[in-house]
């Protein structure tokens, strides 16, 4: 879990608060409600949210969404530097991604315990055979990110 990178609490917040309104954005659409930024020198490079039913896509997780912006933008699908932030801990589709993608930091608020491959269900991101390995924080913004989540499926059932 060592994080290379120091950067303030205060700019993790402020991203993780748009990952958070992209994870509103899904929700309105009828989505899970989770949402990712991905930045590199303090400049946003790409954003998603979840598209999953909208798109009719499995792997349009806000995470992959973000990262094929960022690609897209960047012209390579190699996103070196970056940071990407995400409302909810990432599934091993989308930490499989990250290695490949040679993210540099992954920070995300809540943790999934059914799911999420980094610290929850195993420790993919420090699985020491991989030739990359991406830093990750945890707990960013959890409190509000588990509110929503929780909020969204109480509501359907």
């Amino acid at each position: 879990m060592g994080v290379g990178v120091s950067v303030p609490l205060a700019e993790h917040e402020q991203w993780m608060r748009r990952a958070l309104a992209l994870a509103d954005r899904a929700e309105n659409e009828g989505e899970v409600p989770i949402g990712a930024v991905l930045v590199r020198d303090g400049q946003l490079l790409g954003e998603g949210w979840n598209q999953v039913i909208s798109a009719q896509d499995p792997t349009a997780h806000a995470e992959i969404v973000a990262m094929r912006d960022a690609a897209s933008v960047a012209g390579n699908y190699r996103l070196p530097g970056s940071t990407l932030y995400v409302t909810l801990e990432p599934c091993t589709m989308c930490a499989g991604a990250m290695i490949h993608a040679r993210v540099e930091l992954l920070v995300f608020a809540a943790r999934e315990p059914k799911a999420g491959v980094v610290c929850s269900t195993c420790s993919l991101l420090d699985e020491p055979r991989y030739n990359h390995r991406v830093s990750w924080q945890e707990g960013v913004l959890a409190e509000e990110s588990s509110a929503r989540l929780q909020a969204f499926f109480q509501s359907r059932r």
